[in-house]
């Protein structure tokens, strides 16, 4: 019975290695640009956009638009829920782990 409540924390919105990495990169770091996840993660914009976009939906991440110069910039950071649920997240895999 004890592994059922493990897996019920084990979080769908985390399931992809990207939104993975987004969060990782966002629980140690005060924030991040979209340019530093794209170079991090190895990812193209368009796959980038589209999981920082599901991460913004579930109210886990907070993005801020602003202009650097003339340039547009984009920055992420993880909001209390999403650090909240994150946590439970892996802490949930680390007891799956060593049951196994």
């Amino acid at each position: 019975m004890i592994a059922m409540s493990i897996i019920t924390n084990i979080n769908k919105a985390f399931d992809h290695r990207i939104r993975l990495g987004i969060m990782s990169i966002l629980m140690v770091n005060e924030y991040a640009d979209f340019n530093m996840l794209k170079e991090l993660l190895g990812a193209t914009d368009g796959n980038l956009a589209s999981h920082t976009k599901a991460l913004e939906k579930a109210d886990y991440i907070k993005v801020e638009k602003q202009f650097i110069g003339r340039k547009p910039n984009t920055r992420y950071s993880t909001t209390k829920l999403g650090r909240a649920e994150f946590k439970k997240h892996i802490d949930a895999l680390e007891k799956l782990i060593k049951k196994g």
